[in-house]
């Protein structure tokens, strides 16, 4: 499975966005500098993701983006499909396989368990994770 750089920065802004963990809108000058994103690149990005019903916006100066679902009901899985569309199966290392080899089928398994890790992975489960390293990381200096 390849991600597309687009497919790579969509899951960056809905990770920031339910990391941010609050129902008021996002401006995208905001969620562009927290996760390195071009601006206007990150514009295109959202815009699709609001069609595909995984965020809503709202316009003025306390305007931006927000999540339209739960994070817990949102997969990576669901924004890659969304961002770059069904997933096509990788290319093969054996291409001329012979018609008895077991390769075809071993990779098969590779890409369907590729596909379940990341229908199964939730933006509420990534936010919990990242904050759990981040708390393992921060030392305790309470004597």
């Amino acid at each position: 499975m390849d991600v597309s750089v687009k497919g790579e920065y969509a899951l960056r802004a809905v990770f920031e966005l339910s990391r941010h963990g609050r129902p008021e809108p996002v401006k995208i000058a905001r969620i562009a500098e927290r996760q390195k994103i071009p601006q206007k690149f990150l514009e295109m990005i959202l815009a699709q993701l609001k069609q595909g019903g995984y965020l809503g916006s709202r316009r003025g100066v306390d305007g931006g983006y927000f999540l339209a679902r739960p994070p817990d009901q949102i997969t990576v899985g669901d924004i890659l499909r969304q961002i770059d569309g069904p997933f096509q199966p990788a290319k093969r290392p054996f291409a001329d396989e012979p018609t008895d080899s077991p390769f075809p089928e071993m990779w098969d398994r590779v890409e369907r368990a590729l596909s379940c890790v990341i229908d199964r992975t939730t933006f509420a489960d990534l936010v919990e994770r990242w904050r759990q390293r981040r708390v393992k990381g921060v030392p305790n200096w309470q004597i």
